[in-house]
């Protein structure tokens, strides 16, 4: 099982009158190499899920265990945050680095990978993301299109390699050629490295 999540339940603000349950008692299984899509609307608790997953948001009832760590007993973040990809809503706002190549490398950096890996890693991932290496690696991302952008972000969790990947709303914003191009990238994504994702959309 890839994912594996038993009564889960999580409140906001607990004892103070902003005290919101967003989730209740949940229970979920995802299977190695499943696409699951997570549906619903603002505030029904699909960023709440799914930061849990790969620690972003600590566990405080419940049992979650992901591809065999159990976030219930004191995980180990940086082996679970390699394993589970994030990719948030409008993702390009998370660029910061004054290359493309740059930044595409901070994950696999942080990793302890040596220099040839990562730049092995960066070079897949851009292609793999259907842009050119040689022509926007020593690019400022912050001169590329919208839609570059996007793609260069999501380059930089997969050169992690996740065997999981999440995607939150990753279509939003994006015209109706836009998205159909994300959808079949998503799909290249699951052949290609991640065989299990998890989809959130309203």
């Amino acid at each position: 099982m890839s994912i594996i999540i038993e009564d889960l339940s999580f409140t906001y603000s607990p004892k103070t009158p902003y005290e919101y349950k967003a989730l209740d008692n949940l229970s979920l299984t995802v299977d190695d190499g499943e696409f699951l899509g997570i549906i619903g609307p603002t505030g029904s608790g699909k960023s709440t899920l799914i930061q849990h997953l790969n620690g972003l948001i600590k566990l405080t009832s419940g049992r979650i265990t992901v591809d065999g760590i159990k976030l219930h007993e004191k995980p180990d973040l940086k082996k679970l945050r390699s394993t589970v990809g994030m990719v948030f809503q409008y993702p390009e706002h998370q660029l910061f680095d004054e290359t493309v190549a740059k930044d595409v490398a901070f994950g696999p950096k942080n990793l302890g990978l040596k220099n040839d890996e990562i730049e092995k890693r960066v070079r897949e991932a851009i292609d793999i993301v259907g842009l050119n290496y040689d022509e926007i690696s020593e690019r400022s991302p912050f001169e590329l299109s919208g839609g570059q952008k996007r793609r260069v972000a999501i380059a930089g969790v997969i050169a992690m390699h996740p065997k999981i990947l999440i995607l939150d709303e990753p279509t939003a914003g994006l015209d109706p050629i836009g998205r159909r191009e994300m959808f079949e990238l998503i799909l290249k994504l699951k052949s290609t490295t991640s065989p299990t994702i998890i989809m959130v959309s309203h």
